[in-house]
């Protein structure tokens, strides 16, 4: 029958599932259009079928080759609501009536599918108890092969994954308990702050040439307790709780109706996109933000007495050998940067993680742009909403990373005595006028170049969560009054040993973003603007 000019074949009707249907049509061709002769052009190919999905005009994200392959396969694999759709398009050959028909029966034929995989489920777990006791009454004497032997063939028949940096890392947030991360990082830098207890580096000061007595006890470095026991945890637990959310909640809702196994592994081909990108950050952080580093700022100052560096916990046993020794400075430094350059490439994992889901969450969001559905409108606004409000958190904590990092930076170069004193002394020093708390020996200052990475990578994100769910979903949120905080955080940090009383707009800026993280929307408002009358948190 031929209908638009191409083949077309009406809808079965029986009970076949979705991958005998498919097969049919696939092999007669159905919905290719007609040959210059006349007569059909040949079964459908992967190729060939996804590029006509992805030609029909309403179908702005098109669809994976790889999806498509699955569907030629003999597998457990079946289709979405969504590709469903699109393949009642191709099969009813663009005619309004003819699509509606070839979308029912694919619906039904899909769930045949799934009913049968439930029973193909159940039926292996039935044959996997019983497995066990024939083997037990099994002997080798005929023909049949030993469990060594047939071990060896599955997994012979078995393809091997290969090494994915990307599902890896992944897999840090996404797999097993949400605390295992924030608790593993906690961890860490408490077995180091009890390795500094054991050193003496713990609380140890030193007279500088400038006859300034300096505090540089690793327990008072405001970036090593402030960063890695408060705010790397807290990102970390963040992060988490979005990836987990978005993976097994909200997606499965919005693109496969339920169909958790297809939507995880959209999902997985989303991450390994950027595989790339967790190789670049891998490098940068392990190469040169820890082992160059390392080599650079500590290890080379210690074996050669010297540099032009501030003096700190790491570097301490150059002035005051009886301390720490300079060997045991050496085993102390390499574990805290192998510890924190990990640390970091993680805290970069969860930047891409967001980037993902954001750019994922766009692309569900333009392609479900002409549905009129209500509740499908509500649950992407929903969805929109919790990932800027995580979005922001995740932000605020990054740029108080950074913070704390240029704060301790720029104290070991000042002329105060502790930190607390130096930022209690910038404060006064702003109504009486008396700077020579920040006046002290330019050192080079490296941790305020990667300071700088840290909240230029973070605000990145945050402004492309802004532009792709703030502006183009135009959801009602305070999303000015998120842009405000981070605005204020960043000019504090810009700000940091620029001018007498810089602590206390600094200040503002932390308690505007402890605010915060404890109430991202900033205040209360009306959740009725995305369609419902609760109030969504």
């Amino acid at each position: 029958m031929i209908k638009n000019g191409k083949i077309f074949l009406p809808p079965p009707g029986d009970e076949s599932d979705f991958k005998e249907i498919f097969k049919r049509l696939a092999a007669a061709g159905a919905g290719r259009p007609l040959g210059k002769d006349g007569f059909p052009a040949g079964p459908w190919t992967p190729e060939l079928l996804a590029e006509a999905i992805s030609q029909i005009d309403s179908n702005r994200i098109g669809v994976d080759l790889r999806t498509v392959q699955l569907w030629f396969q003999e597998n457990e694999k079946g289709i979405s609501t969504a590709n469903i759709r699109w393949l009642a398009r191709v099969f009813g050959c663009d005619d309004p009536v003819a699509t509606s028909e070839w979308q029912m029966e694919l619906s039904a034929a899909q769930s045949r599918l799934s009913a049968k995989r439930r029973e193909w489920k159940r039926a292996g777990s039935s044959v996997a108890q019983e497995i066990p006791d024939i083997a037990l009454a099994a002997t080798f004497d005929d023909d049949t092969a030993s469990p060594a032997e047939l071990k060896r063939d599955t997994d012979a028949k078995v393809p091997r994954r290969r090494f994915s940096l990307a599902r890896k890392s992944e897999a840090f947030f996404s797999h097993g308990s949400p605390l295992n991360l924030p608790a593993s990082v906690f961890a860490g830098v408490t077995a180091l702050g009890f390795l500094s207890y054991i050193t003496g580096i713990h609380n140890v000061t030193y007279t500088r040439a400038d006859g300034v007595v300096k505090q540089v006890g690793f327990l008072w470095a405001a970036n090593w307790m402030f960063a890695f026991m408060v705010f790397l945890p807290l990102f970390f637990a963040f992060v988490t709780d979005l990836v987990t959310f978005w993976k097994d909640e909200s997606r499965p809702k919005l693109v496969a109706q339920g169909d958790k196994m297809e939507s995880h592994d959209a999902w997985a081909r989303s991450v390994e996109a950027s595989s790339y990108s967790y190789w670049a950050v891998f490098l940068i952080c392990v190469l040169f933000a820890g082992l160059f580093q390392w080599i650079g700022v500590s290890l080379i100052p210690l074996m050669k007495g010297g540099g032009n560096y501030a003096t700190d916990w790491g570097s301490i046993a150059i002035v005051r050998p009886e301390v720490i020794s300079v060997p045991m400075a050496v085993v102390f430094t390499g574990l805290a940067y192998l510890y924190m350059c990990l640390c970091f490439y993680l805290f970069f994992v969860g930047l891409i993680l967001l980037y993902s889901m954001i750019h994922d969450l766009w692309r569900i969001g333009e392609a479900g742009s002409n549905w009129a559905e209500v509740d499908y409108q509500r649950e992407l606004s929903e969805a929109s909403l919790r990932v800027m409000r995580g979005i922001f958190r995740c932000t605020v904590l990054g740029v108080l990373i950074a913070i704390v990092m240029k704060v301790q930076s720029a104290y070991l170069t000042s002329r105060g005595e502790n930190i607390v004193a130096w930022l209690v002394g910038d404060m006064s020093s702003a109504f009486y006028g008396n700077n020579d708390v920040s006046a002290g020996i330019s050192y080079r200052r490296p941790t305020h170049y990667s300071s700088l990475l840290i909240a230029i990578s973070t605000c990145v994100v945050f402004l492309y969560g802004s532009i792709r769910l703030g502006v183009e979903r135009r959801f009602s949120m305070p999303l000015w009054r998120m842009s405000a905080v981070v605005t204020l955080l960043v000019a504090g940090y810009l700000l940091i040993d620029a001018f007498a009383g810089f602590s206390i707009l600094l200040g503002v800026g932390v308690l505007f973003a402890i605010y915060g993280l404890c109430d991202p929307g900033l205040g209360r408002w009306r959740a009725s603007k995305l369609g419902n009358s609760q109030s969504v948190s």
